[in-house]
C-alpha cells in the first residue's frame, strides 16, 4: 500500500510537470501539521517520506543544551549521549515518535496536498501560456455579464474579462457570440488568473491585419501608425522600401477581402488605409484622406500643420464631428489647422501683390 502511493505521487509528478522535490517537501511540511492537530503535540516534529518505499516516520526534534530550560524543545547533553555517544551541544536531537495510526491520516493529507498542488501547476501552467500571450489576439465566446464586464470564455474553459472601459461602445456581446480580442494584461491575483482583454486597443487593429495580410506578418509590408476611435473609424499607416509592393493594395486584398474580413471583425468600423511618408508634410496630406490637401506647411516646431484645402473640401477634410481631421492628427502626431482656399488665399497671397 505503501509502495502504492509512491507510485501514484511519482505518476503526478510526470504527468502534471510538478517538482518531485516540492510536492514531497509540502507533503511533508502538511504532515507535520496534521500530526501536531491530530495528536496535540507542542513539540518540534520533522516528519519524512521515504521516496522509494512510501514508509512515513514523525520525529521529535530538540536543541541539545548544558541546562535544560524547556523540556519539550530542549534535551541535556547526557541525555542525549545515551542514544548515540556522538551528539554534540547545539546539535538537534531526534526521536521517532510515530504513531500506530498515523498512516491513515498521512495518506489523506497527502491526497490533499496533491489536489492542492495540481491545481497550484494547472493554474501556473495556463498563467506562462497566457502571459506569453499579452499583446496578442485571443478568441472567445461570450459567457455572461459581471457588473458591466463581459466575461469571455477563451482556449480551455479559461475566462477572459472584458472591462466595460474596454468595450467598444458601438458594440454589445450577446451571450454565444464568438469574437476576438486584445490581452492587455495577465496576472494572479488571490482569486486566482485574471485575463484582461480589449476591443478597443489599436493593437488589436494591427494584430488583425497581421493575421490577415502575409506581407505584414513577413515585415515586407511595416505599418507606421495607427489611429483608432474604436467601433467607429480608424486610420492605418502603411510602408514598404521595396518599391514592388503596393503597401496599401496589400492591406486591402484581392477585391478588399482582406480588410473587409477586419471590418467584419470589427462591427462595420470604418479603416482608412494610407501610405506613410518619411515627409512629415506628404504624411499629414496622405492622413486627411479621403480630402484632397491644396498644401502642407509643417511649423518650426515640427509639430504642428497648416493644411489648405479647397472649399469643397473643407467639411470632408474635418469630417463629421471632426473625426477625420483628429484621427490624422493622432495618426501623424501633429497639431492641425485646417483651413479652405477662399481663406488662406487672403492671407498668403495678398502680401506678394505688392
Amino acid at each position: 500500500m505503501k509502495t502504492e502511493l509512491i507510485v501514484a505521487l511519482k505518476q503526478v509528478v510526470q504527468e502534471k510537470h510538478i517538482s518531485e522535490d516540492v510536492l514531497f517537501q509540502a507533503i511533508e511540511l502538511a504532515m507535520v501539521s496534521a500530526y501536531k492537530r491530530n495528536f496535540g503535540s507542542a513539540q518540534n516534529v520533522r516528519v519524512e517520506l521515504d521516496r522509494a518505499t512510501g514508509q512515513i516516520g514523525v520525529f521529535a526534534q530538540k536543541q541539545i543544551v548544558e541546562e535544560v530550560e524547556d523540556p519539550k524543545h530542549e534535551i541535556s547533553l547526557d541525555e542525549a549521549r545515551l542514544s548515540s555517544p556522538i551528539y554534540q551541544l547545539g546539535e538537534v536531537y531526534e526521536q521517532e515518535v510515530t504513531p500506530r495510526d498515523f498512516g491513515r491520516i498521512a495518506a489523506q493529507t497527502a491526497k490533499q496536498v496533491v489536489v492542492q498542488r495540481i491545481r497550484e501547476a494547472e493554474r501556473g501552467f495556463v498563467y506562462d501560456q497566457y502571459v506569453e500571450r499579452e499583446s496578442d489576439i485571443v478568441s472567445g465566446m461570450v459567457l455572461h455579464m459581471d457588473q458591466k464586464n463581459i466575461i469571455l470564455e477563451l482556449d480551455n474553459h479559461i475566462e477572459g474579462i472584458l472591462p466595460v472601459g474596454e468595450q467598444a461602445v458601438t458594440e454589445t456581446y450577446p451571450p454565444g457570440m464568438r469574437l476576438k480580442a486584445y490581452v492587455l494584461e495577465v496576472k494572479k491575483t488571490p482569486r486566482g488568473l485574471q485575463i484582461l482583454v480589449s476591443r478597443t486597443h489599436p493593437g488589436l487593429l494591427r494584430r488583425l491585419f497581421e493575421l490577415e495580410v502575409p506581407e505584414l506578418f513577413d515585415g515586407t509590408v511595416e505599418m507606421k501608425a495607427i489611429a483608432r476611435e474604436a467601433g467607429q473609424r480608424s486610420k492605418i499607416a502603411v510602408f514598404s522600401k521595396n518599391p514592388d509592393v503596393d503597401a496599401i493594395g496589400a492591406c486591402v486584398g484581392p477585391k478588399g477581402g482582406r480588410v473587409q474580413a477586419i471590418v467584419s471583425e470589427l462591427g462595420n468600423e470604418k479603416i482608412d488605409i494610407i501610405k506613410w511618408s518619411p515627409d512629415l508634410a506628404e504624411f499629414v496630406a496622405n492622413a486627411l484622406s479621403p480630402a484632397k490637401v491644396i498644401s502642407v506647411v509643417i511649423g518650426e516646431d515640427g509639430k504642428s500643420a497648416r493644411v489648405v484645402v479647397d472649399n469643397a473640401q473643407l467639411s470632408l477634410a474635418i469630417g463629421k464631428e471632426g473625426q477625420n481631421a483628429r484621427l490624422a492628427a493622432k495618426l501623424t502626431g501633429c497639431k492641425i489647422d485646417i483651413k479652405a482656399f477662399e481663406v488662406s488665399n487672403e492671407s498668403i497671397v495678398a502680401p506678394n501683390s505688392n
